[in-house]
C-alpha cells in the first residue's frame, strides 16, 4: 500500500493538485458560510482566483504518486465496468461515489458472485439493491467508490477486471408485454357453485408488469377438458399461461398431471416458499412457460407468483435449482399492512 503524501505548496503552483480538507468561504454580504471547495476536488486554473480571494495563498495538497489515482477517476473506471446491459451512469462522481441507474425498467439482474469478489478485493466497494428486484427507468440500482481519497491502482485494476470478466455485475432485463392465458380448474367453479376469485387477481398482476390477461377458460377437475383448454389457448398463441385451482393434494386437485398430459414438462411442483408451498412451473415444447398458483394466491396479498411472474415476463427460464434458492428470504411475514416489495419476502437471493 502506498503512502500519500501531504505537502503544503503555493496556490500559483496548485493547478492539478488534489485538495487534502475543505476550503470554507465566509461571505459577509450574502451570509453564505461553507465548504467552497471539498476534500478531493482538483485544482483547476480558474480556482486559483478565487482560491486567493478566499485568503488562500499556500494550501495542504495531497500528493499522487504513479501507482495512485485519485477517488473520483476510480469510480469511474469501477462504474463503467460494472455497469452491464441496460444500466447506465453520468460520469460526474460526488464526493467519490458514483450512482448506476436502469436505463429501461424491468428485472434488476445481480452478479452477486462477482459482486463478492469484487468487493473482496479491498479499497473499493459496489453497494446495490436486490438481486430480480422489479425496477423503473432512471431508477438507481448500485453504487460505487473507491474507499480512501487516494487509491493504489492495483486494487482498482483488479476490481475492474473482475466485473469487466463478468460482463458487468448489473444489467436489467426488460419485461415483454406478454398475451396472458388464466386457466381456471375446479368443479365448484365450473359449475358456477361458487364464484371465482383468481382471475381479477391475476388481471391485476399481470397488469401491474404490462401484460394483459387476453383469455380465460373454466374448467371441472378433469384432465381431459383441462387438457383441451390448454391446447386451444396454445393455439390461440398465448405467451404465458397460468393456471389456478387443484393444486394441492386432495384426490380431485389434477391441474399438474393434466399439465403434463397436455404436453408440459413440469420442472418445480412445489416450492420453499411460504405462501405458495403448491406452487408448479412447467414449460411446453415450443418455450410457452404455465404458472400452476396455489389457493394461497387468492388469500394473500403477496405469494411466490409475485416472485416469479416478473422473471418469467423477462424471459428467464425457471429452473428447479431456482425455485429451492428462494427458500432463503422466502418466508412473508404477513403483516398487517402489506408494504412489499419494500419488506424481506423474497429477498434473499
Amino acid at each position: 500500500m502506498c503512502e500519500t503524501e501531504q505537502m503544503v505548496i503555493s496556490v500559483t503552483e496548485a493547478v492539478g493538485t488534489v485538495l487534502s480538507h475543505d476550503i470554507t468561504e465566509v461571505n459577509p454580504v450574502s451570509g453564505y458560510k461553507g465548504a467552497r471547495f471539498r476534500r478531493g476536488h482538483v485544482v483547476s486554473r480558474a480556482d486559483v482566483e478565487k482560491l486567493m480571494d478566499l485568503g488562500k495563498e499556500h494550501l495542504y495538497v495531497l500528493q499522487i504518486n504513479e501507482d495512485q489515482m485519485h477517488e473520483n477517476d476510480a469510480a469511474v473506471m469501477m462504474a463503467e465496468a460494472i455497469a452491464g446491459t441496460n444500466a447506465n451512469f453520468k460520469p460526474d462522481p460526488r464526493e467519490g461515489k458514483i450512482d448506476i441507474a436502469a436505463e429501461i425498467g424491468g428485472v434488476l439482474k445481480v452478479n452477486v458472485e462477482a459482486l463478492e469478489r469484487f468487493n473482496g478485493v479491498g479499497a473499493v466497494m459496489c453497494a446495490t439493491r436486490h438481486n430480480n428486484t422489479v425496477v423503473a427507468k432512471g431508477e438507481v440500482v448500485a453504487g460505487t467508490r473507491a474507499i480512501p481519497l487516494v487509491v493504489d491502482k492495483k486494487p482498482v485494476h483488479d476490481a475492474v477486471a473482475i466485473a469487466e470478466a463478468a460482463g458487468g455485475i448489473v444489467s436489467v432485463l426488460p419485461l415483454r408485454q406478454a398475451r396472458v392465458a388464466l386457466v381456471i380448474t375446479g368443479n365448484e367453479v365450473f359449475s358456477g357453485r361458487i364464484n371465482d376469485a383468481f382471475e381479477p387477481v391475476v388481471r391485476e398482476k399481470v397488469a401491474a408488469l404490462g401484460s394483459a390477461v387476453v383469455e380465460v377458460m373454466k374448467c371441472p377437475d378433469d384432465v381431459e377438458q383441462i387438457g383441451a383448454a390448454l391446447a386451444r389457448v396454445r393455439n390461440n398463441r398465448a405467451d404465458l399461461v397460468v393456471m389456478t385451482g387443484g393444486m394441492s393434494v386432495d384426490p380431485d386437485d389434477v391441474t399438474p398431471l393434466a399439465a403434463r398430459a397436455a404436453g408440459a414438462d413440469i420442472t418445480a411442483y412445489g416450492s420453499a416458499v411460504l405462501p405458495g408451498s403448491m406452487f408448479m412451473v412447467g414449460y411446453f415444447g415450443d418455450g410457452t412457460p404455465v404458472l400452476g398458483v396455489p389457493a394461497c394466491g387468492i388469500h394473500h396479498p403477496r405469494t411466490i407468483f409475485d416472485l416469479i411472474l416478473p422473471r418469467v415476463l423477462a424471459g428467464e427460464t425457471i429452473t428447479s435449482a431456482d425455485i429451492a434458492r428462494l427458500g432463503h428470504g422466502g418466508m412473508c411475514l404477513d403483516c398487517p399492512e402489506c408494504r412489499y416489495p419494500v419488506c424481506p419476502f423474497g429477498k434473499g437471493c
